[in-house]
């Protein structure tokens, strides 16, 4: 099977190219493993982010373009310029399986341009060419340039003027909404004068039984397409979730300050404003919306530029949507900020003359304004282009307001107080406070004592509201994602993410098996699985990360949540604490979260 990986050093234009061996995809698979494997053996420590040192890979998934279902995702990971820690960004659309198409399973790019550039894939080569005539364009004038110049048949991974300007949330932008939104990584394909990726490719996937693989697909539609959340999905999309999350008390509403909302941002009333259902590559759930004037809004951006700036008006919410798309910034990084921001103003930290404006929550023109000045670092805009950096010039104190973990603002947009495996989730996540590395929503589906029991091996307290067994929770569903992501597929077909019955490790089994004939079991999965997430905590161990960053925002732990079913419930700091050792101990790591000694020494032995 082909492995192949290619390095760009723009500072010096060299390119070279070489094979991953056949034990190292054994062991981390692909996507985001194996950029993991190369991010460790590439990034030096303490490197400033937006220096020419950080290292910036793009990886595809195992099967990612193979044609299985919903197996077009792919992996971008550096150093975050936002975090200063782990910056890794999962995206979907269709650039990843181009990306292979094109000859290319890996792109490490080091160095810095000279001037702005683009890097140009095609059937097994690369060129590094001029971007001068797209530099300061957003997302979509440059893809709809690009494709001017190059021909409709390419795929492109791009940045916004706010990559071009360094914001540390800026992020990397497939078409008009797939985004490796996490981290600021945008930023750092601006530091290093990077416009875009193009790809073009006419090379395929190789598949080693195809008529096996064909006849497997198939099956997998069918299992697939049967399932009630898919259908659910095609037709609403991840909104979806946005009215069993206020019917609980846990929308993070006004920065977190309140924990419920209105309706006028409910599935069906989002849905009136959509012209119709798009999939990525291969998909079989169409979870995408195109709206009148872009595509979106997710169930993030609902609660991110809706409830959590308090913006009630549907209408203006997908505008904002479609406005962060074209700037190029990550939605949840962008409403948890400006939210902290309009606190800030509440509380005296800011005024009219700091400002520049008044800050009031469900001030749409105000939100839209200051997005924009954010992304040309105008102003305010300067400062919060800084994201959680800006707590050095408001004030050490103004952290207490800040909805974040490890330097990253909050992507998941539940209020955890009320989850306590969700609040676990985003403490330990490698990210930063984040929900796409282990977030177990199987915690809110009442699932029968016994099916809990099977699925994580041990019987599991289902109290929603409990510190019990939380922590097998989120040691399984961080192992499961981190498969998930390395294969390529997305999380809304697998195992955990919606629903107890979809794509699991015996799918993944079977699945590679008939593409590329390597034996997988269950074992070996969870064994992979293990490294993925040693090695992340290793790497974030060099930066620093120990045991207090593994925390929460204070108003989790000292703020009772107001309103709903959650009224009342904060994170006692006692059991969390208890909750944050039993997970160490489930991690094979010491009571300050690292892992031992010879675990690293093992890891480290596969770098020959």
């Amino acid at each position: 099977m082909r492995s192949n990986v290619f390095q760009v050093d723009l500072s010096s234009g060299e390119i070279s190219s070489f094979d991953t061996p056949l034990e190292i995809v054994r062991s981390y698979l692909g996507g985001r493993g194996l950029n993991m494997y190369y991010l460790y053996k590439y990034l030096k420590p303490k490197i400033d982010p937006l220096s020419p040192d950080n290292v910036l890979i793009f990886g595809t998934g195992l099967l990612t373009g193979s044609g299985l279902p919903n197996s077009g995702r792919f992996n971008i990971s550096a150093k975050s310029p936002e975090s200063s820690v782990l910056g890794d960004s999962n995206c979907g659309g269709f650039f990843g399986p181009e990306l292979r198409f094109a000859g290319v399973d890996r792109l490490i790019i080091t160095g810095r341009a000279e001037k702005p550039t683009y890097v140009y894939v095609e059937d097994g080569n690369i060129e590094l060419r001029e971007a001068g005539r797209y530099w300061g364009l957003n997302t979509l004038e440059v893809q709809k340039s690009l494709r001017e110049d190059l021909g409709r048949d390419i795929q492109i991974a791009c940045i916004g003027q706010a990559g071009e300007n360094l914001v540390r949330f800026a992020n990397i932008i497939n078409g008009v909404k797939n985004a490796a939104g996490r981290g600021g990584l945008g930023a750092v394909m601006g530091s290093k004068n990077l416009k875009a990726v193009v790809a073009r490719g006419n090379l395929g996937v190789p598949i080693a039984h195809p008529e096996q693989f064909v006849e497997k697909v198939r099956e997998i539609r069918d299992y697939l397409t049967s399932s009630k959340i898919v259908q659910t999905l095609g037709r609403v999309g991840t909104p979806l979730l946005y009215e069993v999350s206020n019917h609980l008390g846990a929308i993070r509403t006004n920065n977190s300050q309140l924990n419920a909302f209105v309706d006028t941002l409910d599935a069906e009333v989002v849905h009136q404003y959509v012209e119709k259902m798009l999939s990525c590559y291969a998909c079989v759930v169409h979870c995408r919306h195109r709206n009148y004037g872009g595509e979106g809004p997710e169930y993030t951006t609902t609660v991110l530029l809706g409830a959590n700036v308090g913006i009630s008006d549907t209408q203006q919410m997908v505008e904002l949507n479609n406005l962060c798309n074209d700037l190029g910034m990550d939605v949840s990084s962008t409403g948890t900020i400006i939210a902290w921001a309009i606190e800030l103003f509440q509380k005296g930290y800011l005024n009219r003359k700091s400002a520049g404006r008044e800050l009031e929550f469900g001030d749409y023109e105000m939100v839209k304004s200051l997005m924009k000045d954010i992304s040309q670092r105008k102003g305010l805009g300067d400062v919060l282009a800084e994201s959680t950096r800006a707590v050095k010039h408001f004030g050490e104190e103004t952290k207490d307001f800040l909805i974040a973990v490890k330097g990253l603002p909050q992507s998941d947009p539940h209020d955890c107080r009320y989850l306590k495996s969700f609040a676990l989730g985003i403490a330990v996540a490698s990210r930063g406070a984040d929900h796409l590395r282990n977030r177990p929503t199987l915690d809110i589906m009442d699932l029968p004592p016994e099916l809990m029991k099977k699925i994580y091996g041990v019987p599991i307290d289902n109290n929603p509201t409990s510190y019990r067994t939380k922590e097998h929770m989120v040691y399984f569903h961080e192992n499961i994602y981190s498969v998930i992501d390395s294969l390529g597929i997305c999380k809304f077909v697998c195992h955990g993410f919606n629903s107890p019955r979809l794509l699991g490790y015996e799918h993944f089994s079977d699945l590679i098996k008939v593409a590329t004939d390597l034996d997988f079991t269950r074992k070996d999965f969870e064994e992979v699985a293990q490294r993925i997430v040693d090695l992340e905590r290793m790497i974030n161990n060099r930066e620093g990360i120990t045991r207090k960053d593994d925390t929460l925002p204070r108003r989790y732990f000292d703020e009772p949540m107001k309103l709903r079913l959650g009224k009342g419930h904060r994170v006692d700091r006692e059991r969390f604490q208890e909750m944050l050792s039993a997970y160490y101990r489930l991690r094979g790591w010491d009571e300050n979260g690292s892992p031992s000694p010879e675990r690293i020494r093992q890891l480290e032995s596969l770098y020959g």
